[in-house]
Parts: C-alpha cells; sequence; structure tokens
C-alpha cells in the first residue's frame, strides 16, 4: 500500500500551491510511498504572512492524512481526440475528467469526507507526478474570485514562497504565468532550494458545487529540470487537459 502523511521537511512541492501556509512559519510535507519503490511523491510549503483570510483559508485547506494504494482502476472513456499516447480518467462522482498517459499509474486516496486526493505518476522511478486534491469549502466562498482575482492571487502566493532574499537565501520562487480561462485558474511557477534542481509546477485550480457545498479541485502538475524533455510536456497537457464534468 502506498501511505501518505504529513511531517516536518524541508521545502518540497509536488501536489499542491495550497499545502500547509500557517502563520507559526512552520512547513510541512505530503508524502506518497510508491509502491516498490524508495521514492515518495511529496508536497511541502510555508506560511504566507501577507494574503487575506480567504487566501489564508485556501492555503490552510489540507490538514489530513491519506492511504493510497500504488494503484487503482481507471476509468476510460471513448474520445477520438484523445493522443494516442494518452487515455481519460474519468471520475463520475466528483464530476471530472482529465487525460493522463497511457503508461502512468494511479493511486486514490481514502478521504475524510471533506477532502480527496488522487495521484498520477510514471512507473519507473521519478520527480514527476500530476495529482488533484478536492476540498471542501465554507458557505462564504461561492467562487474562485472569493481567493482574489487569478494575477493578485498568484502574486501573493508566490510572493509567500519566496525566500530567495533570505541571508543565507532560502528557496527561489518564480511566477512564470496565471490567467483565467473556461472558470479555471491557471498558475505556472518554478521553486529552486539551494543545492536542489529547479522545480516546474503547473497548477489549474477549479470550484464546484456536489449538492450540498461548493469544492475546491486543485491539479498540480511538477517536474525537475532534469525531467522536462522526458516529462515536461506531457505533464503540461495532464494538467490542462482537466475539466469539470
Amino acid at each position: 500500500m502506498a501511505s501518505v502523511s504529513f511531517m516536518p521537511s524541508h521545502f518540497l512541492l509536488s501536489h499542491s500551491l495550497l499545502q500547509g501556509l500557517r502563520r507559526n512559519k512552520n512547513s510541512s510535507i505530503l508524502c506518497c510511498k510508491k509502491h516498490g519503490l524508495d521514492q515518495n511523491i511529496c508536497v511541502s510549503v510555508r506560511e504566507e504572512e501577507h494574503v487575506t483570510r480567504r487566501r489564508e483559508f485556501l492555503f490552510q485547506v489540507v490538514s489530513a492524512a491519506f492511504i493510497l494504494p500504488a494503484v487503482a482502476p481507471v476509468a476510460l472513456a471513448a474520445d477520438t481526440e484523445v493522443a494516442e499516447d494518452f487515455r481519460v480518467y474519468t471520475d463520475e462522482v466528483n464530476k471530472y475528467r482529465i487525460e493522463i498517459p497511457q503508461d502512468w499509474q494511479v493511486g486514490t486516496g481514502e478521504g475524510d469526507g471533506v477532502r480527496s486526493l488522487i495521484a498520477f505518476y510514471p512507473e519507473e522511478a521519478s520527480n514527476s507526478n500530476v495529482s488533484i486534491l478536492i476540498t471542501g469549502l465554507g458557505a462564504d466562498f461561492t467562487r474562485l474570485e472569493s481567493f482574489g482575482k487569478v494575477d493578485a492571487f498568484a502574486e501573493s502566493l508566490v510572493g509567500g514562497l519566496d525566500r530567495s532574499w533570505q541571508r543565507p537565501p532560502g528557496v527561489a520562487a518564480k511566477l512564470i504565468d496565471s490567467k483565467a480561462s473556461n472558470g479555471l485558474y491557471y498558475i505556472e511557477y518554478t521553486l529552486k532550494n539551494p543545492g536542489e534542481s529547479r522545480r516546474h509546477l503547473i497548477s489549474v485550480l477549479g470550484m464546484a458545487n456536489n449538492g450540498f457545498y461548493n469544492r475546491l479541485y486543485t491539479i498540480t502538475g511538477q517536474f525537475v529540470d532534469e525531467e522536462e524533455e522526458k516529462f515536461g510536456s506531457k505533464i503540461r497537457k495532464a494538467v490542462t487537459s482537466f475539466r469539470l464534468t
């Protein structure tokens, strides 16, 4: 079984820009242990110091542990426009679809009624993956703009992650692009911890109602510089293919 847990750690971010940002200056890491591999899919972030209460809530939506099996059944949808080396993963309960590489594995998490998590990753040892976190929201969060306009939100997010100004310098965060399209927020940025490979992150945020309350969907793909040629285009395609249904 793959396992997921929170633990103190140095800065690594792979699942979500929204994980564990708190004012106590603690950092957390979310790890999914791949079955049969001495490797984790990990997420970690630090506090965001200068954002609104709504953005702070967004940053703190993850706070539980999950159990992920290494591989779960994949629902395939007939779609003649899907590239030959991709397949469609559909979730009829949570009402979304995403295209993922044909040979990637799927790990699904046991939710707590408020959060659920799924990860897609290569079978081989790799720092590249795509994950989807779904989190229940309060009644005052009615649309993505509740967290601010996309550009302001992205700038606050990346600015809050950046510690390159510290002495000695910490993680360097750089915003590459942000835009709103099709009712979704798209944010691309990089993280570079001293002495480590630069990490590219492409995130998509969406919101939908399940008939009882609104839920936030956070889709994040990541790859390091060394794996960009092999996985970069696949991850971009997968993340940007996400659609709420």
